[in-house]
């Protein structure tokens, strides 16, 4: 895609995430919006949000559940259209399969392997002892066999995944423009350093949408690719 940034617009706030995607809008490929907006507004929030944006949709729900319940509910976003929607990769192939036969043509599944918001160590406090690139690596060979689109993996994944899998899609957070506050991500990477190591879709959240000027943010970090 010609501009790989999706902005993630985290907020409860539906009057905010109109504003905000308005402002931003010209210099981002795409808007992402996930659990703490769809709980507060649910599909017609994320509706109201997308009304006149001919910007793709990125919902990011990380389903997790039984096979049948997690096709039930993609079926369910269908009238959405969403151009990519998450599951999670840990939900096995069944739950992977499953949740890529009930989805639309046009809606890329992609399934999350380890968060950025985890290293090793949080990894080795739920018994996976091996560390996070290799965690990533396993469940996207699960992602890749069971028939889904791509993965959502940190930066720090993609080029290890992609030698393997080279038509996959990687949706990559933890991206952080050189100099910012990281928050609560431990594996970042800049925005230029993520897409030449294979990223296909770069997701930012407050590097844009907690700017003084949101839409001058947007641009900036569009024209550092």
């Amino acid at each position: 895609m010609s501009n790989p940034i999706f902005v993630a617009i985290d907020t409860p706030d539906l009057a905010a995430a109109r504003a905000l995607l308005a402002k931003v809008a010209p210099h981002v490929g795409g808007v992402k919006l996930g659990l703490e907006f769809f709980c507060a507004h649910g599909p017609a929030g994320i509706a109201a949000v997308m009304e006149g944006q001919s910007l793709p949709l990125f919902l990011d729900l990380k389903l997790h559940d039984i096979p049948n319940t997690v096709a039930g509910a993609v079926r369910s976003l269908a009238p959405l259209y969403p151009a990519i929607l998450t599951v999670h990769a840990a939900g096995g192939h069944a739950m992977l399969a499953g949740a890529k036969a009930a989805a639309p043509p046009q809606t890329r599944v992609v399934a999350v392997t380890v968060l950025t918001s985890l290293d090793d160590a949080d990894l080795a406090d739920c018994g996976v002892a091996d560390g996070t690139a290799v965690q990533a690596a396993r469940l996207a060979n699960v992602v890749r066999k069971a028939g889904l689109d791509g993965i959502v993996c940190s930066p720090h994944e993609v080029a290890t995944v992609k030698a393997v899998w080279n038509d996959g899609l990687f949706v990559v957070p933890g991206v952080r423009p050189a100099g910012s506050d990281v928050g609560d991500q431990k594996r970042v990477m800049t925005p230029h350093e993520a897409l030449h190591a294979g990223a296909g879709v770069l997701v930012i959240g407050r590097p844009i949408t907690s700017a003084a000027d949101p839409a001058a943010a947007a641009a900036a970090i569009a024209a550092s690719l």
